[in-house]
């Protein structure tokens, strides 16, 4: 037999099939180890055929198979294809998106227990051996029990029997648990006829995709639950997407409770250990439910009956990595492959999505009103320039520490949102001007008032804090901005006996940190959360009845045409965890640009007139969906290689665009915005274009210009254009 074989090497060179011999049992999908050139890697068996064209005597043989059963299925192949051609990307990167990384590098291996029963009588065992007839007693009570801490527990006596033959050894897989502590149970809740309408309408519509447009609050997630447990009675799988870990246990919480261990958890916050462990009982059908990250698209499951994505709009479903995959795109591949539903939710969707469901291309379902008719909690703007002009310096208007106090005295709490961790967000000197910045990346430095220390968000160095100016040597040293840490300090001034939590990148290190977190706040155990975008969606808090929007100004103005988008979803979403229970909630909105029309659409909860505004300036500025924005990015360690890249992937682009002109709206290259990150020096090729038939010339183009010193790749409508 012969096996086709992807070896695991991320280069253009070795991107195609190798035959080598194999042995009976080889299947598709099964890793092995495999001779290639001096050394030897392992590999992926893309096919099984019975002869080569090549002669037997260049034929090599596989060394190893490394596993019993296939590691990926045939759609994880057959998507494999797809995302490669997509892509223009060695495959090799592509199939390791379907397993987990320490797998690939043999760092994780499957924990086993031995298990003890006994199999004797114990009236054969004599009466002065006490300690025996106590662990036959107990082993008989408890049916069996882990061989260590019998041993440690009944000592000699385990080995006496054992030698007797009285005891069973069984040794077991044993499955590592992340979450064992989370609720295991909870009642099913009974459908109001607005969630019962959208479950049908999902499940009859002739479409493969639906979007629920629902505000916060108004039951989106008991649809979604409704939709997995049909698809679990039919027998068939599920995966259940959200956008950033700190939803996911949360979120997981509420499926264990619902479906038990049918359940399992995908995301980075987990040890190697528990999250090969998860992979493992989604890959045997032990766990039919995936939930996860984005990566938790590729979960390796069969038989998909539902795939939904919450909070369809957020910008973290696009991958940063080569292959840069739009989750949407590699989740509706699945959903045709499988005959399934995809689903798609949101109180504020994505420009793009809304205007395919409105032009019929998705199902649209509209849930305008919360769950038993709940009011949507009222936002009051408050104009920051007249708190300056009374001299309020603090982050607290006057109307919003007005309401604290009274949400405090009621004994509600609060969410006070402010998307920038850290205490300030520069350090300047007042003397010469001089702005603190990272040594391997164009951005200045956060001051993080815990630490004590200077911290770069794009590379994560830290550096000591100024005690004086390195330019001039002036200590006068000015903080400027507030950052998450500045609003829990000044909180801790104003409210001595409030009791405050802060969520942040800095706070939810770990596995269980962003859990631990929401359980306390949950708990009651704090009255007021001030936190960053972690705090602004999905959550459910009964008890707040008051948010703060302390900067509503910070995503407004940023050079990308996604900005007010941005900027309405986020104060939306945040909006959204006010007054969700019985007590209407309210909401502090602080700006400097009180008129501004995204917030007032925002304020208003008005989607419909945000949309209409939105849709009409890009289609008449020819901006996404009426166009695709494609950046070519050049990223090296040395200067003059990155520039001599870039030559070389601009005049090739030149041709496309000389053959081409019609399609292109804009052509050009340039720096970065951001000219250097992680010691790698930025420069780019930007381009609109009217339609994405250009688009495989370009991504040939950019695969060609790599190298081992220089990394091209292609991004479609960036997420972050810096």
């Amino acid at each position: 037999m012969i096996a086709e074989v992807i070896v695991d090497i991320a280069h253009s060179e070795v991107d195609r099939i190798f035959d080598y011999v194999c042995d009976e049992g080889v299947l598709p999908g099964m890793r092995v180890t495999v001779p290639f050139g001096r050394s030897v890697t392992t590999g992926f068996v893309m096919r099984v055929k019975e002869e080569s064209s090549l002669p037997p005597e260049k034929l090599k043989k596989v060394y190893r198979v490394l596993d019993d059963v296939p590691a990926l299925n045939s759609e994880c192949l057959a998507l494999a294809d797809k995302l490669t051609r997509r892509y223009r990307c060695p495959k090799a990167l592509v199939l390791r998106l379907f397993l987990p990384a320490e797998m690939r590098t043999g760092k994780v291996s499957e924990r086993y227990k031995t298990v003890v029963s006994f199999t004797g009588d114990i009236d054969f065992i004599p009466p002065r051996a006490r300690r025996q007839r106590e662990l036959a007693a107990f082993l008989l009570e408890n049916g069996e029990a882990d061989s260590g801490p019998l041993r440690e527990a009944f000592g000699g006596a385990v080995k006496a029997l054992e030698e007797r033959g009285m005891l069973h050894l069984e040794r077991r897989r044993v499955f590592r648990d992340p979450y064992e502590n989370l609720q295991k149970s909870a009642p099913v809740r009974p459908l109001t006829p607005a969630q019962e309408g959208a479950v049908e309408t999902i499940e009859h519509t002739s479409k493969t995709v639906t979007l629920i447009h629902g505000v916060t609050g108004s039951g989106k997630t008991e649809i979604y639950l409704t939709l997995i447990a049909h698809a679990l009675e039919e027998g068939r799988s599920a995966i259940f997407l959200v956008p950033e870990i700190s939803l996911t246990p949360q979120m997981f919480s509420q499926l264990r409770a619902r479906f038990g261990a049918n359940c399992a958890i995908l995301h980075s916050g987990l040890s190697a250990g528990e999250r090969f462990d998860e992979w493992e009982r989604l890959r045997s059908g032990d766990a039919k439910i995936a939930i996860g990250a984005r990566s938790a698209v590729f979960a390796p499951l069969e038989n998909i009956g539902v795939i939904v994505i919450d909070e369809e709009h957020d910008g973290s479903y696009s991958s940063e990595s080569t292959p840069r995959y739009n989750t949407f795109d590699v989740a509706l591949l699945r959903a045709k492959h499988n005959g399934c539903k995809l689903v798609l939710g949101s109180a504020t969707p994505s420009i793009e999505t809304y205007r395919r469901a409105k032009e019929g291309e998705f199902e649209l379902i509209t849930l305008p009103e919360r769950i038993n008719r709940r009011p949507m909690p009222e936002v009051q703007l408050v104009d920051m320039r007249r708190e300056v002009k009374r001299g309020n310096p603090s982050p607290f208007s006057a109307v919003l520490k007005e309401k604290l106090e009274a949400c405090l005295a009621r004994g509600d709490q609060a969410i006070l949102f402010l998307n920038r961790r850290g205490y300030s967000q520069t350090v300047i000197c007042r003397d010469c001007g001089y702005v603190a910045k990272c040594e391997h990346c164009d951005v200045s430095l956060t001051y993080h008032s815990e630490e004590n220390c200077l911290k770069c968000h794009y590379c994560g160095t830290k550096y000591h804090m100024l005690s004086a100016c390195p330019q001039c040597g002036s200590v006068h040293i000015n903080y400027v901005g507030t950052g998450t840490q500045r609003v829990e300090r000044e909180l801790k001034k104003l409210y001595p006996s409030a009791r405050i939590l802060r969520m942040d990148n800095d706070t939810t290190s770990g596995k269980e940190g962003h859990l631990k977190i929401l359980q306390r706040f949950t708990a009651r155990e704090a009255d007021i959360l001030v936190g960053t975008q972690m705090v602004a969606k999905g959550h459910d808090f009964p008890f707040v009845t008051l948010v703060g929007i302390l900067d509503a100004d910070m995503s407004l103005h940023f050079p990308d045409y996604r900005s007010g988008e941005r900027t309405f979803q986020l104060v939306t979403q945040v909006a959204g965890r006010s007054g969700r229970a019985e007590n209407r909630g309210e909401v502090v909105l602080q700006t400097y640009d009180p008129d501004n029309y995204i917030l007032r659409y925002a304020a208003s909860y008005d989607y419909e007139g945000f949309y209409a505004h939105e849709i009409g300036m890009r289609q008449a500025m020819a901006f996404p969906p009426f166009a695709r924005i494609v950046r070519v990015m050049v990223t090296s360690e040395d200067d003059k290689l990155a520039l001599a890249a870039l030559k070389q992937v601009y005049t090739a682009l030149q041709r496309v665009y000389a053959e081409e002109a019609e399609k292109f709206l804009f052509f050009n290259k340039m720096h970065a915005p951001v000219k250097r990150i992680q010691n790698k020096f930025r420069y780019q090729v930007l381009m609109r274009l009217t339609d994405g038939e250009p688009l495989p010339r370009i991504y040939d183009i950019a695969a060609e210009a790599n190298s081992k010193d220089v990394l091209v790749y292609v991004e479609e409508n960036p997420g972050n254009l810096s």
